[in-house]
């Protein structure tokens, strides 16, 4: 039940080594069924991350400030106007299923874009949320996972009002053919706060209700 998920929120942006680091013993304080699922809303100060699949020839300033990780996915950036969901989830209690996951939580995306008037869409084997504006296809939303026994960490990043030009120092995901977009970018003004409320609604239908995972089991 959505009552049995500890959601957190954190005002000030929070440093990536240490965000991994908690998520990491969360993680295992689920396997020992000593805490709760959790689910983690928080900004961070810029910074890019390298995922399992990420190229170095994808990184295109070597300058900026970077480290790898161990997420799934490519190269991307996290920054102050983009909101950061991590799920720390145990889908012992769900379906264990990682493509079902991974639809779920574009679901999750796409449920929300829609509460702001915004289309989201996938694109085939690129997982994260696009939307079309003036005949392009830009992504709105990353999505990088990691699963340890079933448990699940890390998560997704929605573009709100964050600095799109620090897309520029990486091949965002190691996609070539399209650009990068936000909320603000596409002429919604929000807050986190307003995106969080949708998160959390939308949430609860995608992954409380068993309705998602049996249609997509």
């Amino acid at each position: 039940m959505i009552n049995d998920i500890e959601w957190k929120t954190s005002e000030n942006p929070v440093e990536y080594d240490f965000a991994v680091s908690e998520m990491t013993k969360r993680v295992l304080e689920i396997k020992k069924n000593s805490a709760r699922e959790m689910i983690w809303l928080l900004e961070h100060n810029s910074i890019f991350t390298a995922g399992t699949s990420a190229k170095l020839q994808d990184l295109k300033n070597s300058n900026v400030n970077f480290q790898h990780t161990g997420r799934g996915g490519q190269w991307t950036w996290h920054g102050p106007g983009q909101r950061v969901v991590y799920l720390m989830l145990n889908l012992k209690n769900r379906l264990q299923d990682v493509k079902a996951y991974v639809y779920a939580l574009e679901e999750l995306i796409i449920l929300t874009l829609k509460d702001f008037y915004i289309d989201g869409t996938r694109i085939g084997g690129q997982p994260g949320v696009w939307v079309k504006d003036n005949n392009e296809c830009n992504k709105i939303a990353s999505l990088g996972i990691r699963i340890s026994s079933w448990i699940t960490f890390h998560g997704i990043s929605i573009n709100v009002n964050p600095n799109l030009d620090e897309f520029n120092n990486i091949v965002p995901c190691g996609i070539t053919n399209s650009g990068v977009t936000s909320f603000y970018q596409l002429g919604k003004k929000i807050s986190l706060r307003e995106l969080d409320i949708s998160l959390k609604k939308n949430f609860n239908k995608v992954f409380v209700s068993d309705s998602f995972f049996k249609l997509n089991s």
